[in-house]
């Protein structure tokens, strides 16, 4: 029995970058073998299993074969015979196909390390367009590695391609999309994991909505970046600047995507562009079944984030409305993200980045003013039922009167 340590955690320590999980493959071993020395099993389709102690996973050297449609139509074998080498070759790229023993000698059969230095993510074999999750995952570590100087190499790029186009995308899951795309967000340059999509043709596939926007101008005023895919990516790359949570990196990312659907003699206007983008969103949002919390923020930062940009001049009724419509009363969280959204969405503007954005602050004192209507004053006075939510209303209204005036 041999145990090599694999993967990301040997890419990340020649990448001199933190290592937080560790995979280990087992070679010449059985699973009667691994059982006796106390390894809990946890692998369903092949022998995978939680080191005793450590709780580590540890799995027994396995080759696979295409068996059916999509990232789950594979044929696992292993066995004791299998090598190091033949587990090797059947992961995605050559930089997350290395090993090491453990005295750090490594077994890099098909140059990862060279990779590394060049920078690439490259494709170990030609088996690599038998799985399509890898065209997620290899964008995935494109936004990861950006920042670095990665760049996925020509050959790759065109294996993306035609996975894109054999209609092998379509067999994936939600749920294993979903997951690709909500890491692929929080990474450094999520901008980048969109980019790479729509370059081998994965975008027009996965979030068509989204592919929609590139080509699409808006107001030169308002956008000096003029395209509304180039102002997308603009977005999401500054609510990665800013550590913007997962909710608020989905919302940026579909907030425009109403202006897809305007009429090329309309251009470079787009009237009621957040209401005609809600159906989008809704679409988008239920084809990879996201979270509850990432649907919402995303469907009312489509519909008002422009209010949020004409903060300052909206009417006292119109930002009371606005703060009814996001619950601030119960979910004051929710409207602080689409705070953080429409300020992204301010600052993802070519030569705009370091704007300011005063409406934020007016609107988070709108909020608190809002919140500081006290009811028992108002059950002392008599009023129940819809009475009373029609004082607390004009209470709340009021309030925000004298907050516009002295503002």
């Amino acid at each position: 029995m041999q145990i090599y340590k694999v993967g990301g955690a040997v890419r990340d320590r020649l990448l001199g970058k933190p290592v937080t999980d560790i995979d280990w493959v087992v070679v010449g071993a059985t699973t009667e073998e691994m059982l006796a020395k106390g390894f809990r099993p946890v692998g369903a389709d092949f022998p995978v299993f939680l080191h005793p102690k450590s709780g580590e996973e540890y799995a027994l050297a396995r080759t696979e074969r295409k068996s059916g449609r999509g990232y789950g139509g594979f044929t696992f074998h292993a066995s004791p015979e299998v090598t190091l080498e033949e587990d090797l070759i059947r992961r995605d790229l050559t930089i997350n196909a290395m090993a090491e023993d453990d005295q750090q000698n490594l077994t890099d059969p098909y140059h990862g390390q060279r990779d590394l230095e060049a920078r690439l993510l490259r494709h170990v074999s030609p088996a690599f367009a038998e799985d399509p999750l890898r065209v997620l995952r290899v964008a995935r570590f494109a936004a990861r590695y950006a920042g670095l100087g990665f760049t996925v190499a020509p050959e790759t790029l065109e294996l993306m391609r035609q996975l894109s186009e054999s209609g092998e995308l379509e067999a994936l899951t939600a749920e294993r999309s979903w997951k690709e795309i909500s890491r692929a967000l929080m990474e450094d340059q999520p901008q980048v994991f969109i980019q790479v999509l729509r370059e081998c043709g994965a975008l027009k596939v996965l979030m068509p909505e989204v592919d929609a926007l590139f080509g699409v101008p808006q107001p030169e005023a308002h956008h000096p970046e003029i395209d509304t895919g180039v102002h997308t990516l603009s977005v999401l790359e500054q609510a990665a600047r800013h550590k913007q949570s997962l909710t608020v990196r989905w919302a940026c990312l579909l907030h425009d995507l109403g202006k897809g659907l305007t009429p090329k003699e309309e251009w470079p206007r787009h009237i009621a562009h957040e209401h005609k983008g809600l159906k989008l969103i809704k679409a988008v949002n239920e084809r990879f079944k996201a979270p509850k919390d990432c649907q919402e923020l995303a469907l009312l930062v489509g519909e008002y984030h422009t209010h949020g940009h004409r903060a300052l001049e909206l009417k006292p009724s119109t930002l009371l409305e606005l703060l009814q419509s996001f619950d601030v009363y119960r979910r004051p969280q929710r409207f602080e993200e689409f705070i953080a959204a429409c300020e992204m969405d301010a600052r993802g503007r070519k030569g705009l980045e370091q704007r300011s954005y005063p409406q934020a602050d007016y609107l988070r004192g709108a909020a608190t003013a809002a919140r500081s209507i006290a009811v028992q004053p108002l059950l002392e006075r008599g009023f129940k039922g819809p009475e009373l939510g029609e004082a607390i209303k004009r209470e709340r209204l009021k309030a925000l009167k004298t907050y516009k005036e002295q503002a």
